[in-house]
């Protein structure tokens, strides 16, 4: 194996250490000494690597975006036009493949938020640029952003320990999140009531001729 291959396989390695702990023992736990033992990479190595904790947060971070960024697009790629408020279902579908995947959703947020929420700085761009999209696409911006919202406190309870919901009553809730049909505002297209309105203006010129 050469040496660029070994490196990243390490660095893999003390990643998915680093959530390990996190996960089972809380961020605050999350020390070089616990990645090694967790790991069974040597402190030196570790630090080869990363220079900071903040370094490893960094890093976890940026892996959880990867990898949800490369979701949220397959996931619109498959609903296509076929879904009215594609970008909201994206995201909602997202947020739901992190449930169900706490190893790689979510604990690098609460991580960086306990030990240093400066770096959360990305993440809240891309909330900002997600909820433009998200109301670019809805009929209802208010709904859709109670429907964002609703997701969001499922993922972030879950991952807290703080919801007492079952995981077949969550994913129950996230399909009803998820279905159009379940909220009508969002069903109808986003022209309708500029339709109706020339709709009217029409019936009125009829009558007054």
């Amino acid at each position: 194996m050469d040496n660029p291959t070994r490196s990243e396989r390490s660095r893999r390695a003390a990643l998915q250490a680093a959530l390990t702990i996190i996960a089972r023992d809380g961020p605050g736990q999350l020390t070089f000494d616990a990645i090694s033992r967790e790991s069974g990479i040597s402190k030196g190595g570790l630090m080869h690597q990363f220079r900071t904790k903040t370094d490893v947060l960094k890093a976890l971070l940026d892996h959880d975006i990867e990898h949800f960024e490369t979701f949220s697009q397959q996931y619109l790629a498959k609903v296509g036009d076929t879904t009215p408020e594609a970008n909201l279902a994206a995201e909602i579908a997202t947020m739901r493949e992190a449930a169900h995947s706490p190893h790689v959703g979510g604990f690098a947020v609460l991580a960086a938020l306990v030990e240093d929420p400066t770096l959360l700085s990305t993440v809240l761009e891309r909330s900002a640029q997600k909820v433009k999209r998200i109301k670019a696409d809805a009929a209802d911006p208010d709904l859709a952003l109670l429907r964002w919202e609703a997701a969001r406190g499922l993922v972030f309870t879950t991952l807290l320990g703080l919801s007492p919901l079952s995981e077949k009553e969550r994913g129950r809730l996230f399909d009803r999140l998820l279905d159009d049909s379940q909220w009508p505002s969002s069903a109808a297209p986003k022209t309708k009531a500029r339709a109706v309105r020339v709709s009217r203006t029409v019936k009125t010129d009829a009558k007054d001729r």
